[in-house]
């Protein structure tokens, strides 16, 4: 009969990465190499624990911590032996082998490898923190080489972190490597996001976070919402115009391979705008049901109107009124239907006829024309003023390799930074094509089309596209008596332009001499090419 004692194992296994998995020293190769083991030792496997995606450097890991507690509520009964398939799966790091090992045989467990002998002489001290300390090393070398790669690609023009929003990895023929691909339509929602923050169509950070809630397919957070910090990250991030930055490897905006969805002078329009504003808050009562909240004021004191629902006997009533005390319009009321009616009517009288909008299309297509033009000269004139910086560049760098003093360095480098900047923006527009890509039909079909009937957007019943209405249209705040109706409101240049192409022109002098003409005047020799009246078109 035997008498050999029974021991009980734990097996404790753990990779830090998803690559371990896939070279062979996963989880499942780990165990399986400690069960051979205790079977050779004749050991009872009673648990086996697993961190997975835990690093060699940390001690705080889940499966060990439990691992320590189940040797603890046995320690009393028996010491169990801890099997680990290799020292480096223990820890990577020295001071975090000798914690957890302290901690085990405190816990009652006894450490043992098929890879090495562990023992408490001298000798085997030092074999175990000697391979203790190789481990580090590897884990620390692995680290850096790794740092390495990813500082040399980025250099290289290829993000090398987790994708921004609106992007996504993928390949691409003529790349190495992963590359940045949009991913629509969340990059289109994102691309029209900054293009209306930097036009002004979408006044405050405030409206681009309503214009993103608005849109389903963009990530919402637990609660159904975009989190207002959300904005400022979306409209600071440079990787959208095609450009890279890492403040830690002293990278500012390096041109990247990937394909943009906003021009690099866009981005810089849009940091003018955020310098210095603070985000604004997002009114929680600007709904459907008042979509000229804000827009309107009283043409008696010039304050915003406040639109509310007012309790009647059996329902509750729609109104806009006047709140401020010394006006002698103060707390009268005008319902909603009736002020809104009024605006539809005020929208119809400045629709232009088709008459109108069809002088207003060949305008635009003598001006397209002579935009062409310009475009080719603006782009020789751009390529000379990128020579003139990068030799101003050259001289910075000079500079500074020939001074010691940090004062100094600093302010070279950020001199180097903006002028960085503009090679950029220049480099850019000497870029663009003198003539555009799609045609002139397809280019401003859209415009037309609003121009045509800008009714249209108010009559979606979308917050969105009557509130964009608004601003398109209107160039200022809306005046509004109760009695007299809206005062003369005052338009946007296209509305402008077309209410003058509809006047009566018969009394408009030539100009004489060789005088420039002005924008205004330009704009209507060019109407009247467009009727033949003229054989020159100053612009």
């Amino acid at each position: 009969m035997s008498t050999s004692k029974t021991f009980q194992a734990v097996i404790y296994c753990r990779v830090s990465s998803a690559a371990q998995m896939r070279k062979g020293d996963g989880l499942v190769s780990q165990e399986t190499r400690c069960r051979d083991y205790a079977r050779a030792k004749g050991y009872e496997v009673a648990e086996v624990f697993r961190d997975e995606g835990a690093s060699g450097g940390m001690i705080d890991r889940p499966a060990m911590q439990a691992m320590l507690a189940f040797l603890k509520s046995r320690r009393k009964h028996k010491t169990h032996i801890v099997l680990i398939d290799d020292i480096s799966r223990l820890a990577r790091g020295v001071e975090a082998h000798l914690q957890l090992r302290t901690a085990i045989s405190a816990a009652g467990g006894k450490l043992e490898s098929p890879s090495i002998e562990f023992g408490d002489d001298s000798d085997s001290m030092l074999v175990e923190n000697l391979l203790a300390s190789v481990s580090q090393h590897q884990r620390q070398k692995n680290a850096e080489q790794t740092r390495n790669r990813m500082e040399a690609r980025v250099r290289n023009g290829y993000w090398a972190f987790s994708p921004p929003l609106g992007y996504r990895y993928g390949k691409l023929d003529g790349h190495s490597g992963r590359v940045l691909i949009p991913e629509q339509p969340l990059a289109g929602i994102i691309q029209e996001a900054l293009q209306s923050y930097a036009d002004g169509r979408l006044d405050s950070q405030a409206e681009v976070q309503r214009f993103l809630q608005s849109q389903p397919l963009f990530p919402k957070n637990k609660h159904g919402a975009v989190h207002p910090q959300r904005v400022p990250v979306l409209l600071s991030q440079a990787l959208y115009a095609g450009y890279l930055t890492v403040k830690e490897w002293s990278i500012h905006r390096q041109p990247a391979k990937h394909e943009p969805l906003i021009s690099f002078e866009t981005f810089l329009r849009i940091q003018d705008r955020l310098e210095g504003k603070a985000l604004a808050p997002v009114r929680t009562d600007t709904n459907t049901d008042f979509p000229l909240r804000g827009f309107v004021t009283c043409a008696s004191c010039g304050h915003p109107l406040t639109a509310y629902w007012a309790k009647g006997r059996s329902k509750h009533y729609p109104y806009y009124s006047c709140y401020q005390r010394d006006c002698v319009d103060s707390r009268k009321s005008t319902g909603k239907a009736e002020l809104e009616g009024a605006f539809s009517d005020l929208l119809d009288r400045i629709t232009p006829s088709a008459e109108t909008l069809g002088v207003a299309k060949i305008m635009f297509e003598d001006l397209w024309d002579a935009r062409a033009v310009h475009a080719k000269e603006r782009a020789k004139k751009a390529e000379k003023d990128i020579q003139k910086i990068e030799r101003k560049i050259a001289q910075l760098l000079t500079r500074i390799l020939e001074t010691d003093n940090p004062t100094l360095i600093r302010t070279y480098e950020g001199e180097l930074h903006k002028l960085e900047e503009r090679k950029h923006l220049l480099a850019e527009q000497a870029a663009r094509k003198a003539s555009p890509n799609k045609p002139f039909e397809e280019c401003f079909r859209t415009a037309l089309a609003f121009l045509e009937n800008p009714r249209k957007l108010w009559d979606s019943g979308q917050i969105n596209d009557q509130r964009k209405l608004i601003k398109l249209t209107f160039a200022g705040k809306l005046a509004y008596h109760r009695e007299k109706g809206f005062r003369t409101a005052k338009t946007t240049l296209p509305f402008k332009v077309l209410e003058e192409i509809s006047a009566d022109d018969s009394n408009m002098a030539r100009p004489r001499g060789f005088e420039p003409l002005t924008p205004r005047l330009g704009i209507w020799y060019s109407i009247q090419l467009s009727y033949g009246r003229t054989s020159v078109c100053h612009m």
